[in-house]
C-alpha cells in the first residue's frame, strides 16, 4: 500500500512538472514594455519613424566652458536609438478585378488579382471567338475563389464586370444557397451543378443578402477561355521576392528536385504567401504594397489594364492584350541596402485537347502544350514542356553582353501564349543576371507534355542609398497566336509552322483558306473548295493517271509472259518489263504523281491546322453540335470512354484511341482502301496479290494514326477521295486486253488463217 502510495506522489509531482513545462514552452512570458523615457515607434510611409521624445525639439543648454566642445564633435549627428520596429499589420485575403467580360466593354480580357502575393489568379479572355474547347457547360462566372469552401450555401468573393453573375445582381459578401432546384453546399458542389448546365439557358439563383432571400435571375454563357488560371494547388502566376538582401541571398537550386521547390524566400521575407495591402483599385488599374520593415524596405507591385479606344472597338487587332506589371522597391531606411529580385512569371496556361493536340517544336526535344520561350532580339529559344519535366535543360542563362538583352520571356502554347516584355527607357540597361525555366507543382510521368511550366527572372544586385528606388516596368501580353496582332508586339516569330519548306507551304495555303471564307463564312465549306482546288488543277494529271492504268491493263498478259519466262532470272525480268514498258510508252511511276503532288498541300493544312488560330473551335456545322465542333480536333461523335478500356479510352499511345468515338477518320480509311481496290489493277502473280493484301493491312494501321487527327483534315482526304472516285467513274474505262496479249494474238489470228485455208482445200 505504501508503495502504490509513493508511486502515486511521483508520478503526479512528474505531471505537474511536465504541465509546467509545456505551459512554458507554449506561451512563454511577454518581454516587458519599454519605460516612458525611451521613444515609441510610429509608422510613415511602410518605415517605422522613431518619434523623438519629449523636449528634444527644445534648444539644448550649453556645455560648461571648461570643455568646449569641439567644431568637429559638433557636426557629428546623434546616432538614432535601436528600436525593433513593428511588424506588418496582418490584413484579410482580398480578390480585384480589371477589365470586363463583356466584349462590348472597352476591354480585351477579365482579370482577377489577390491580394495574397499581389497575384495574378485568372484572366479569361472576352472575345467570343476565343472560348473553352473542353467544357461546354454553362458560364457564371468564377465567384468563389477559395475551392475548399463547403456549408449550407456557398459565399460569393468576387463578382467580375460583365459575367452572367453581375448581370444577374450578384455581389461579393452574398451567400449562394442554390441554382435552379440544386441546392449548394461549397465550392464543390457548385461547381457540380453549373458542369450539368449549358449556355444560353437562364438558371435561378437563390441568395441571401443581409438576412434576407434574393432570387436572381442569370443566363448562362459559353464559358471563355481562361488563359491564366489556378491550377490545383499550384502558386498563382507573377509572384515575386527578393532575391538578395545585402550579404543574405537565396541559395541557387542545384537539381531539379529543387528547381521544382519554387516557393523559397529569404529568412524574415514574407512576399510571396502573405497578404499585401490594397493602396489603389478601379476598373483598370490596381496597386499592392508590402513594407519589410525589419529590412528596411517597401515594395510596391502595379497592374494596369490596356484600354481599347471607342474607335478601335471593331478592330480585332488592337494591341490591348497586356497588362502593365511593374516593380518597385524602395530604400525606407537610413542606411544603403544591396538588394535583387526573383520575379516567377505566368503559368497556368490551358491544356486544351489534351488527348490529342500536337504543337509544333522548334527542337529535337519535343514540345509540350506548355513551354518555355525566350528571346533575346534576334534569337529564340524554347525549351518544351517535356525536357522542363525532366529537368534536362540549361539550369540558367546569364547575360554577360549587352547585345544579349532580353526582348521577352514566358510560357508559349499551342493557340495562346503569355509572355513578359521589359519596358526599359534606356535600352543599354542591363536588368537581369539569371533568366530560367521552372516547372510549377508535380509532373504526370504520363503526360510530361502537359508539366504545367513558367520563368524565372533574377535581377542584377542594384545598390539603393536610403530614399533610392528600384522601378523596373513589364507587358504581360495574354493573348491569341494571331500574326496580325502579335505583329504590333513585335512577337511575330511566336508563330512557328516548322522548318521553312513547311512554311512555304502552309502560309499561302493559310491565306487561301482564309480567302475562301471571306466568301462562304465557314471553313469546313473552306476546306471543301480548297479541295475542289487542288484537285481542278490537278486534273490533267489525272486523266494521264487512268490512262497509264488502262495501259497497265492491258499489259497485264505481256507482264505475265515475262515473269513465266525468267522466273528465275530476277535481272533478266527486270530488263524485259523496262523494255515493254519503253515500247509502249508507259511510265509505272506516272500513277505516283498526283500522291506526291498532294503531299505539300497535305502537310501544309496540316500545319495550318495546328497553328493558325483561326482554324481552332471553327464548326463543320454549328458550336449546338459536339460533333465537329472544331476542324482542328477530332470530330467527337459520342464520348465513349466510360465502355472502352483505360488504355484506349486515355488516349495515350497509339492504341490510346481518346475518350471520343470519332467518326470522320473511319469514312476516310473506308474511301481509301475502296479506292486502293478500284484503282489498283489485278495482281498478275501471287507476289503482287500479296503486296496488295499488305497494302490493306497497312490502310487499317493507318486508321489507328489517323483516329485522332483533325477533322478539318479528314474532310479533306474525304472530298478529295470522291472526287477521285467522281473523275474515274467519268473517265473513259479500260479495254479488255486479250488473254495472250499483243503478241499471242496475232499469233492466234494467223494461226486460225491457215486453218481456215486448209479446210476449204
Amino acid at each position: 500500500m505504501e508503495r502504490r502510495f509513493v508511486l502515486f506522489l511521483v508520478l503526479s509531482f512528474a505531471i505537474l512538472l511536465g504541465y509546467f513545462a509545456l505551459m512554458q514552452r507554449l506561451h512563454p512570458p511577454q518581454p516587458k514594455k519599454p519605460p516612458p523615457e525611451q521613444p515609441a515607434t510610429a509608422k510613415e510611409g511602410g518605415k517605422e519613424k522613431e518619434k523623438p521624445p519629449a523636449g528634444a525639439e527644445k534648444e539644448q543648454p550649453k556645455p560648461p566652458a571648461e570643455k568646449p566642445r569641439q567644431p568637429a564633435e559638433a557636426e557629428k549627428p546623434k546616432p538614432p536609438a535601436t528600436v525593433k520596429p513593428a511588424p506588418e499589420p496582418e490584413v484579410p485575403q482580398q480578390w480585384v478585378t480589371l477589365g470586363s467580360a463583356d466584349p462590348a466593354d472597352p476591354y480585351r480580357m477579365l482579370v482577377t488579382l489577390t491580394n495574397q502575393g499581389a497575384a495574378v489568379a485568372r484572366i479569361e479572355l472576352n472575345s467570343p471567338r476565343y472560348c473553352d474547347i473542353d467544357d461546354r457547360s454553362g458560364y457564371l462566372g468564377h465567384v468563389v475563389m477559395d475551392p475548399s469552401a463547403e456549408g449550407d450555401g456557398c459565399p460569393v468573393h468576387v463578382v467580375g464586370p460583365g459575367t452572367p453573375a453581375a448581370e444577374a445582381g450578384l455581389k461579393p459578401g452574398d451567400l449562394l444557397k442554390a441554382v435552379g432546384d440544386k441546392p449548394v453546399a461549397g465550392a464543390t458542389s457548385l461547381q457540380e451543378i453549373l458542369e450539368k448546365t449549358k449556355p444560353n439557358r437562364t438558371v435561378q439563383l437563390l441568395v441571401t443578402r443581409d438576412g434576407k432571400e434574393l432570387t436572381l435571375p442569370a443566363k448562362l454563357r459559353r464559358r471563355p477561355l481562361e488563359l491564366i488560371r489556378p491550377e490545383q494547388n499550384d502558386p498563382l502566376s507573377m509572384l515575386l521576392t527578393l532575391q538578395q538582401i545585402d550579404g543574405k541571398k537565396i541559395p541557387e537550386e542545384q537539381n531539379k528536385e529543387e528547381n521544382a521547390e519554387i516557393g523559397r524566400e529569404l529568412e524574415g521575407v514574407s512576399l510571396r504567401k502573405a497578404n499585401w495591402r490594397v493602396t489603389a483599385s478601379d476598373e483598370a488599374h490596381v496597386e499592392f504594397r508590402r513594407a519589410l520593415p525589419e529590412q528596411g524596405l517597401e515594395i510596391i507591385k502595379t497592374y494596369r489594364l490596356a484600354k481599347v479606344p471607342e474607335e478601335s472597338q471593331t478592330d480585332a487587332d488592337y494591341s490591348a492584350y497586356d497588362l502593365e506589371f511593374e516593380i518597385e522597391i524602395r530604400n525606407v531606411d537610413a542606411t544603403a541596402h544591396k538588394v535583387a529580385y526573383r520575379l516567377d512569371g505566368p503559368n497556368g496556361l490551358p491544356t486544351e485537347g489534351s488527348w490529342y493536340a500536337s504543337k509544333v517544336s522548334r527542337n529535337w526535344g519535343g514540345a509540350g502544350l506548355r513551354d518555355f520561350v525566350v528571346s533575346f532580339g534576334d534569337t529564340l529559344v524554347m525549351v518544351g514542356a517535356p525536357s522542363i519535366a525532366d529537368g534536362k535543360f540549361d539550369q540558367s542563362r546569364r547575360l554577360d553582353q549587352p547585345d544579349r538583352l532580353l526582348s521577352y520571356i514566358g510560357v508559349d502554347a499551342q493557340y495562346f501564349s503569355a509572355v513578359l516584355m521589359p519596358q526599359r527607357a534606356n535600352p543599354a540597361d542591363v536588368w537581369f543576371d539569371d533568366l530560367q525555366p521552372i516547372r510549377v507543382g508535380k509532373v504526370d510521368p504520363q503526360h510530361k507534355n502537359l508539366t504545367n511550366t513558367s520563368c524565372r527572372l533574377t535581377s542584377t544586385t542594384t545598390e539603393l542609398k536610403p530614399g533610392g528606388v528600384l522601378a523596373h516596368r513589364f507587358k504581360l501580353f495574354a493573348g491569341p497566336k494571331k500574326p496580325s496582332l502579335l505583329a504590333n508586339y513585335g512577337l511575330s516569330e511566336l508563330v512557328y509552322y516548322g522548318w521553312p519548306i513547311f512554311a512555304w507551304v502552309a502560309v499561302p495555303l493559310t491565306a487561301i483558306l482564309h480567302a475562301f471564307y471571306a466568301v462562304v463564312y465557314n471553313y469546313g465549306l473552306a476546306i471543301i473548295l480548297l479541295t475542289v482546288l487542288v484537285r481542278g488543277c490537278m486534273f490533267p494529271l489525272s486523266l494521264k493517271q487512268a490512262a497509264g492504268a488502262q495501259k497497265m491493263q492491258q499489259l497485264q498478259p505481256e507482264i505475265k509472259r515475262i515473269q513465266e519466262k525468267y522466273k528465275k532470272d530476277t535481272e533478266g525480268r527486270t530488263k524485259a518489263q523496262q523494255e515493254l514498258f519503253r515500247k509502249h510508252n508507259y511510265n509505272p511511276l506516272a500513277g505516283c504523281l498526283p500522291i506526291f503532288i498532294q503531299m505539300p498541300v497535305f502537310i501544309g493544312l496540316y500545319r495550318s491546322l495546328m497553328v493558325d488560330i483561326e482554324l481552332r473551335d471553327a464548326p463543320l456545322l454549328s458550336h449546338a453540335l459536339r460533333w465537329c465542333s472544331n476542324l482542328a480536333a477530332p470530330d467527337m461523335l459520342f464520348y465513349w470512354k466510360d465502355h472502352v478500356p483505360e488504355f484506349i479510352g486515355g488516349g495515350v499511345g497509339i492504341f490510346g484511341l481518346g475518350p471520343y468515338f470519332n467518326l470522320l477518320p473511319i469514312l476516310t480509311i473506308g474511301l481509301f482502301i475502296w479506292q486502293q481496290k478500284m484503282f489498283m489493277p489485278p495482281p498478275a502473280d501471287e507476289q503482287a496479290a500479296m503486296q496488295q493484301k499488305i497494302m490493306q493491312y497497312m490502310m487499317i494501321f493507318m486508321g489507328l494514326l489517323f483516329f485522332k487527327v483533325a477533322s478539318g483534315l479528314c474532310i479533306y482526304f474525304i472530298a478529295s477521295s470522291l472526287w477521285g472516285l467522281a473523275e474515274r467513274r467519268f473517265l473513259p474505262k479500260a479495254k479488255p486486253a486479250a488473254d495472250g496479249g499483243e503478241v499471242e494474238t496475232r499469233a492466234q489470228a494467223k494461226a486460225q488463217a491457215r486453218s481456215a485455208r486448209a479446210k476449204k482445200k
